[in-house]
């Protein structure tokens, strides 16, 4: 009997680890607006007051969710050249990005980054320096790769309809009350490209972060001759 009193305590212990976790679902499935310390509290059949033991505030919480999620992008490996390994790295962070949407725009947002955030920053930097791009040349490297994988992962949360789902039903229904003939390129766009079969927008991400990455070698290889 007391063993099993001991385990029940074990299992239910809080634990900054347990906060994190049940933060980062409830914002999942709710929404990050959803995120109280009342609400969470609940998720952890524990008094609110509990969980500042392992968080200060709603901002050291967030910055732990924000960090949790860093430790699901792949880092930069080191065994292959940069381009693939950013490439890696970028498709990873976008999965990452639709798991968690809320994190969209609180990545790059946190005064107090935790050890995965500097972690993973200082992976990509390092990266692109040992791929010989020179100081301003990472800056503009990094800033551009983080914007066009924030940007779409932000446009996809925007966008009508489910990641992934198909496309062309939408499509119809929205060209149903646009005259075709005021609008030739858009019924053009619409017939011949996104209402074709296998079409689905998320398709663009690799095709958009390959230019990116060609570019940036076009550039660093410049600066080298």
């Amino acid at each position: 009997m007391a063993q099993r009193q001991a385990a029940r305590i074990r299992h239910t212990r809080l634990t900054r680890e347990r906060v994190l976790e049940a933060a980062v679902a409830l914002a999942d499935k709710e929404g990050i607006e959803a995120l109280s310390m009342r609400r969470l509290g609940e998720k952890l059949k524990c008094e609110a007051m509990s969980i500042y033991n392992h968080v200060a505030d709603k901002s050291s919480l967030l910055d732990g969710m924000v960090d949790l999620v860093f430790t699901e992008i792949e880092l930069p490996d080191a065994g292959v050249d940069w381009k693939t390994a950013l490439r890696r790295r970028a498709i990873s962070a976008r999965e990452a990005l639709q798991r968690h949407p809320w994190a969209v725009g609180l990545m790059e947002s946190r005064r107090s980054p935790g050890a995965a955030t500097l972690r993973h920053h200082e992976a990509v930097l390092g990266c692109l320096r040992g791929a010989g791009f020179s100081l301003e040349k990472t800056a503009h490297a990094y800033s551009l790769l983080d914007s066009y994988i924030y940007g779409f992962a932000l446009e996809e949360t925007m966008l009508p309809f489910e990641a992934g789902a198909p496309t062309a039903e939408l499509a119809q229904e929205m060209m149903a009350s646009m005259p075709a003939s005021g609008y030739p390129h858009l019924v053009e766009f619409a017939t011949a490209h996104v209402m074709q079969p296998g079409y689905d927008y998320g398709d663009e991400f690799e095709v958009g972060l390959d230019l990116i990455l060609d570019a940036l070698e076009r550039t660093n290889v410049a600066a080298e001759t």
